[in-house]
């Protein structure tokens, strides 16, 4: 086969997947090595960046998928159902940027990050798919790591989390402390609305 070929069986598979398919796979189904696969992979993001094409080929770690190009969001809705949004919170951001930058981590390590308990927030970016179950700690209790999914990446335009933006230990620890401010601020608001309405109460009676 020739590298057009093997291009377009490239395609062809990427198509049909819809989701992000790995490179050795790729390379696999193709008889070619991953070496190979990878630089067919390159080129053929070079030429999806071609003005005249609506879709793009993205990296995410070692896969690879074909997406829409941001771009042209706006006519596909129009005719397709609107695409996953996420209402993410500030205790939901906080708590995804410690996994993504720590990962792998446990709850008990991002609650002592941040001050507060986060399950709740851990639920909900699981069911968002944005973070996963990746594996467990081998201490007491074999406690739950967690990390970041294909899904961050897509959601934060990355093709791998080695993208995200460098953070010092002085910017992390700034951070945190940002996080247990914000903490305090709202269990000091809790105790006062409590303080009010015991009072009420007892004006009431």
């Amino acid at each position: 086969m020739t590298d057009s070929e093997y291009k377009a069986a490239a395609e062809a598979i990427l198509f049909t997947m819809g989701t992000a398919v790995p490179l050795h796979t790729l390379a696999g189904a193709l008889d070619i090595s991953d070496e190979k696969m990878e630089g067919l992979l390159r080129d053929m993001q070079q030429e999806y960046q071609a003005p005249g094409r609506g879709i793009q080929l993205r990296r995410l770690d070692d896969s690879y998928q074909l997406s829409t190009k941001p771009q042209f969001f706006r006519q596909l809705v129009a005719v397709a159902s609107q695409p996953k949004r996420y209402t993410l919170s500030q205790a939901l951001l906080e708590t995804l940027a410690i996994v993504a930058y720590k990962q792998p981590v446990t709850r008990l390590e991002i609650e002592k990050i941040r001050g507060v308990s986060s399950g709740h927030a851990l639920n909900r970016l699981v069911e968002y798919g944005l973070i996963e179950e990746a594996g467990r700690l081998n201490a007491p209790g074999r406690p739950l790591l967690f990390g970041t999914t294909e899904e961050f990446l897509r959601a934060f335009g990355l093709s791998q989390t080695g993208d995200l933006p460098q953070v010092s230990a002085e910017e992390f620890e700034k951070m945190k402390q940002v996080a247990e401010a914000e903490a305090d601020r709202q269990e000091e608001e809790q105790a006062q609305e409590k303080g009010g309405s015991e009072e009420a109460i007892h004006v009431e009676i």
